[in-house]
């Protein structure tokens, strides 16, 4: 739907001020993004972001060749809503990973195509801090071409306990060993009173924030996230989108934003549905007209399927992530999605949504545009 039409269609009048300041290109406030929030004009809403999307990015829509790669998931934390993580290193479903075991997985990547590996994984109560210098270098020794997007600010924090030195040293000492940039993860929701619930013994949004502005001053650049779809409300989504423009419009280190659908199974948290197509949809268009400041925004597939990812296409997304080749994070907390996914039908499900398929790098360097 084109944006002329969207608005003569619309029947919600109370975001009509926000419509216009959107148009004139104008910064929207914590009160605009709650009235968006708060909308059932869901195709206004869409057709809003998609505008939005179109100036910063025409009709391209992006993926990567990627690998995830979780070294462990034995963890020090216990995240309500984590289903992945295990505190005790004996249990059944506990593991780790060997050097060669990860050296493997970084080939059958490369001889797929990749050109990034995504690492993440658990506090290791056993591993230190050579331990994690130790998995970037071999891998950057062994396929130098790779790209190593490593580490949330949570594992940052971790290393910086475990070995005395300062969040900067920390990142430091990893990018000398191979590190090229940082995922998102680990930002959940910013409020306090919500982080008390699902993830009480996490960093706060202080320390995140702070380790993604050193990482950005250092030349590394990183994604951030959104946990949504469990205990926080409208307010608390649009408190913490609001506190990552603020700090892009500090350092501009964030390439990309990626709204997190919560998975509700095998995990401690009372809250048993998956975040409605409406609800992913919104979310999406929501964080597109706030951010104006960060170029890219994710539907991420793996947690909301690669139907509604489609949709989210136009709905203020401009990236579908990429081929990931074995997710487990998501899929132990219930995720419905394949653990991986073909080139070939990332092409068509782009194509498909009306836009053009662009492969690419991590930092969104165009390798082939398929027009």
């Amino acid at each position: 739907m084109n944006i002329e039409l969207a608005l003569k269609l619309a029947s919600d009048r109370e975001i009509f001020p926000v419509v216009d300041k959107i148009l004139e290109g104008e910064r929207l406030s914590f009160e605009d993004g709650v009235k968006l929030f708060n909308t059932k004009d869901i195709l206004t809403l869409g057709a809003l972001a998609n505008y939005i999307t179109e100036q910063k990015n025409g009709k391209y829509a992006y993926f990567v060749i990627n690998r995830q790669i979780n070294p462990t998931n034995v963890c020090v934390l216990d995240c309500k809503f984590c289903a992945f993580a295990d505190m005790d290193k004996n249990s059944p479903k506990a593991y780790e990973m060997s050097y060669d075991q990860i050296l493997e997985k970084a080939k059958y990547a490369v001889d797929n195509g990749a050109v990034e590996v995504h690492i993440v994984g658990g506090l290791h109560p056993d591993w230190d801090f050579q331990r994690y210098l130790n998995i970037v270098s071999i891998i950057k020794k062994n396929f130098p071409q790779l790209h190593i997007k490593a580490f949330t600010a949570v594992e940052i924090d971790y290393f910086s306990k475990l070995s005395g030195l300062s969040y900067e040293d920390v990142l430091i000492k990893l990018k000398e060993a191979g590190l090229d940039s940082l995922p998102g993860g680990g930002a959940e929701i910013f409020s306090p009173s919500v982080r008390k619930v699902i993830a009480p013994k996490k960093i706060g949004y202080q320390k995140y924030l702070e380790i993604h502005k050193i990482a950005h001053r250092l030349g590394l650049h990183s994604t951030t996230t959104m946990l949504y779809g469990h205990v926080e409300s409208y307010e608390d989504r649009v408190d913490h989108i609001l506190k990552i423009r603020e700090a892009q419009d500090e350092t501009g280190g964030f390439t990309c934003f990626i709204p997190l659908a919560y998975q509700p199974e095998n995990n401690d948290l009372p809250v048993y549905d998956y975040t409605s197509g409406i609800d992913d949809l919104k979310t999406i268009a929501v964080s597109r007209l706030l951010l104006d400041n960060i170029t890219h925004i994710k539907a991420y597939w793996v947690m909301i399927g690669e139907k509604t990812a489609q949709v989210a296409l136009n709905f203020g997304a401009d990236d579908m992530d990429g081929t990931v080749m074995e997710e487990k994070i998501a899929h132990f907390a219930g995720a419905k999605s394949p653990t991986q996914q073909a080139k070939e039908r990332l092409i068509r499900l782009i194509k498909e949504a009306g836009k053009i398929p662009v492969e690419r790098d991590t930092l969104y360097n165009h390798i082939r545009v398929y027009e």
